[in-house]
């Protein structure tokens, strides 16, 4: 158990974004499912949603076993993200809208985007399959969480969201192919994601409906 927990700490890029964004979204999923006053094992449950499955569902996709049934680590790592969730909800009133969580949902992004890329990549999938794991990686487990909550999955309304994942996995596999340095395209990928999200937060960027066109043509 240990050894997993160094490994995770100080392995490979894959390792570190993996363990940043287990941690990301399980207090993110968590910090919403507190927001909806679920008691205790729901809050864990939403919380451990969000952060595995997107890993899993890329799993399955690159036929493999999921990460999460090999490693006890992966567990840990979930149940602390979702305790830095109930520590911020004692002390704050809306812990889901705090600065504290945004960027953790940015950076949880970006971390996840970066796997689905790093994981797509070493088993040779096209541009298409690079962009769209690491989409699926990204906004997976969020999306599900959403179910739980009993509300529509929110990347599939206007918020500019799944889009800076698809904008990360591009980068990754652009990067990738110019073989710049060892562990750069993943440097790329979680930079270019997390700084998209951030600016699409600060400035309010939303993807347009089908009701913004008519009126822009009207």
């Amino acid at each position: 158990m240990i050894r997993d927990f160094v490994s995770v700490l100080f392995g490979d890029p894959f390792t570190v974004v993996n363990t940043t964004g287990l941690i990301a979204f399980a207090l993110v999923g968590a910090a919403k499912a507190i927001r909806e006053e679920f008691d205790l094992f729901g809050v864990v449950v939403v919380g451990l949603a969000t952060a595995f499955v997107g890993g899993v569902t890329r799993d399955l996709l690159v036929n493999r076993v999921p990460l999460v049934l090999q490693s006890p680590a992966e567990i840990g790592l979930g149940l602390l993200g979702v305790g830095l969730a109930v520590v911020l909800s004692l002390r704050l009133q809306a812990p889901d809208q705090h600065a504290v969580t945004v960027v953790s949902d940015a950076v949880g992004l970006a971390a996840f985007a970066t796997t689905g890329a790093i994981v797509a990549s070493d088993v040779g999938t096209s541009a298409f399959g690079v962009v769209a794991i690491a989409t699926i990686n990204a906004v997976g487990g969020g999306a599900f969480a959403d179910i739980l909550l009993d509300r529509s999955p929110f990347i599939l309304f206007d918020d500019f969201y799944a889009s800076c994942a698809v904008v990360g996995g591009g980068t990754y596999w652009l990067v990738d192919g110019l073989g710049v340095i060892d562990g750069g395209a993943a440097i790329a990928c979680a930079t270019v994601t997390a700084a998209v999200r951030l600016i699409a937060v600060t400035r309010n960027w939303e993807v347009p409906t089908v009701q913004d066109l008519r009126t822009t043509d009207e």
